[in-house]
């Protein structure tokens, strides 16, 4: 039986963990004071020990401590200097600032973000297209208040919710804010730092016409779905020419009125597009100031807007975000940021491999080889290689 080829004297985990600079965890230990007042569980061996929950989904600090205990004399190929015990965790998550590993994921973002770019979209509109949108994460009443009623039976559960903006096709988070699941999503729009370069995407949730008119004055695009039950007055029918989508059944100019924050009444001008759209069998009605784009392009780009949705599924069903291993807001953020930096990882990984992988399928892999010592790439590219080679041998020892 031939040897394996594809043996490496580093774990798949050690793998995964080289991806992040030591210059960019030193220097955000320094920029967020990650290890004053530490003499033991610095704030690199800390990081580790979170990602290791994320990869290997545990659900609960006794089995993050219990496993990594059971590592002791094989971690210096992932770098972990010191063991965490259960304790030293919880104080961890408690009393290190979230702000170290959100700048760890920015850092890496901006390192790795040439990996997972995509340009067809932007080289045939001229423009980058981002999308935001957020999501809630169901937490205990106690640490963040949720939005909604209060239920019969008195149980009411808290929850997290994550305000993120992508660029299209990148199923990678560009920026992350957190709030209380009960905080409006409009939140988000005064964050946004308005480029005239950028055609921003949502859905109806965030309409609100001061902000409309905002984007407007600054020369910057949006497309989103007007409300059912806005009010607006038609000032123009354009003509659809026979060149457009036959999905699109009207294209107007409309005029809406609203009240500034100084209750003065002001004014916006701004375009609806009703697309009739065959797959789903339903009308769309769109709103957006590109009044020269072409009304099929804009019900195409608003349809581009399910990429973040598919990137929160992404996240949610792949990752440890169903169970927090802290009861408070600093653990709970940390946990996500460290989720948020495995999911650019293995995106990073599955962009530069040349073989397609489904994402679930790349991460169960890892998973479950997390501590072999296998050359991760060979095996991803060819994981049937040396099975190929094991049944050509036994093909020649039957012939013998």
């Amino acid at each position: 039986m031939s040897k394996n080829t594809n043996f490496f004297g580093q774990s798949v985990f050690g793998q995964l963990i080289s991806y992040i600079d030591n210059n960019i965890i030193y220097k955000n230990a320094q920029n967020h004071k990650a290890n004053h007042y530490i003499k033991r569980f610095m704030a690199k061996d800390h990081l580790i020990s979170m990602l290791f929950c994320v990869f290997a989904k545990c659900s609960s600090l006794r089995e993050v401590s219990g496993a990594m205990l059971g590592l002791s004399g094989k971690t210096k190929h992932f770098q972990l200097l010191n063991i965490p015990y259960k304790s030293t965790l919880s104080d961890a998550n408690k009393r290190r600032s979230s702000d170290f590993f959100a700048g760890i994921y920015n850092d890496l973002f901006r390192k790795y973000g040439f990996a997972f770019s995509d340009s067809r979209i932007k080289d045939v509109i001229k423009k980058q297209i981002e999308i935001f949108d957020s999501t809630t994460i169901s937490l205990f009443q106690d640490i963040l208040k949720c939005v909604g009623r209060n239920p019969i039976n008195g149980k009411r559960k808290g929850g997290i919710k994550m305000h993120t903006i992508i660029n299209v096709d990148e199923m990678v988070p560009k920026m992350v804010w957190f709030t209380e699941a009960a905080r409006n999503d409009h939140f988000l729009l005064s964050k946004l730092k308005l480029d005239p370069n950028t055609i921003y995407v949502f859905d109806k949730g965030y309409n609100d016409y001061q902000a409309f008119k905002l984007f407007s004055n600054n020369n910057v695009g949006f497309v989103t779905r007007i409300k059912d039950n806005a009010v607006y007055s038609v000032t123009e029918e354009s003509l659809i020419e026979d060149c457009i989508h036959s999905g699109v059944l009207e294209d107007t100019i409309i005029e809406v009125s609203f009240k500034d924050e100084n209750k003065n009444v002001q004014k916006v001008k701004l375009r609806k597009v009703r697309f009739y759209d065959r797959k789903l069998k339903r009308e769309f009605e769109f709103l957006t100031n590109l009044f020269e784009m072409r009304p099929d392009l804009v019900a195409a780009i608003y349809k581009l807007r399910w990429e973040i949705e598919l990137l929160f599924k992404q996240l949610k069903q792949n990752f440890p975000l169903k169970y927090f291993l802290g009861d408070n807001e600093n653990a709970i953020k940390i946990q996500i940021y460290c989720a948020l930096i495995v999911n650019l990882l293995f995106t990073v990984i599955q962009k530069q491999l040349k073989r397609p992988w489904a994402f679930s399928n790349l991460v169960s892999f890892c998973r479950i080889h997390l501590f072999n010592y296998i050359h991760l790439f060979k095996f991803l590219e060819n994981p049937e290689k040396d099975w190929q080679k094991q049944e050509l041998n036994l093909v020649d020892l039957t012939l013998f």
